[in-house]
């Protein structure tokens, strides 16, 4: 049975970072150049989520960790009383199985007081770009160019209160 919870334990915040890399390996090979993937090692994610704890929710199955969720608010100031899902990552073996969904669910009832909520999706990514729109968010035209050994483009999605269907 898949349990999520916030991240609190030193194991939580191992298995966190096992998936992220795991993660990156699995979704972004093809989509982002092979050098900039290599780079992106377990002990990198190990040294992120040690930097980076806080508002981080973790999906368990029984004591192993096979997804996550960051979230808070909109980083950049352009989208005022916004949230913004940072990142969630689930391992391959894991998609399909409601995972995602208890992730994006916990995430979204910690972001409750924004009336809308955003997201960046890499342009290619056409897994996650399907499991979001089923989830209600919507491209809202943004793009932005960020360089991942070579030149990438995010796609920004937002998901607006009133257009929640889950």
């Amino acid at each position: 049975m898949i349990t999520v919870k916030p991240m609190t334990t030193r194991a939580e915040l191992e298995g966190k970072a096992y998936v992220h890399h795991r993660a990156w390996q699995e979704t972004y090979a093809g989509l982002v150049d092979a050098d900039y993937l290599t780079k992106m090692t377990y002990e990198k994610c190990l040294s992120i989520a040690q930097r980076y704890p806080d508002n981080i929710l973790v999906a368990k199955d029984g004591e192993r960790v096979v997804g996550f969720t960051g979230y808070g608010a909109y980083r950049d100031g352009t989208l005022p009383d916004t949230g913004e899902v940072y990142s969630i990552y689930v391992l391959r073996a894991y998609q399909g199985q409601g995972v995602g969904y208890a992730l994006m669910n916990a995430a979204t009832a910690s972001l409750r007081q924004y009336p809308r909520i955003a997201l960046w999706v890499l342009r290619g990514n056409d897994r996650a770009i399907r499991f979001y729109e089923r989830y209600g968010f919507v491209f809202d035209g943004t793009e932005a160019e960020i360089h991942m050994g070579t030149p990438n483009t995010e796609l920004r999605y937002i998901l607006e209160r009133s257009n929640e269907t889950v």
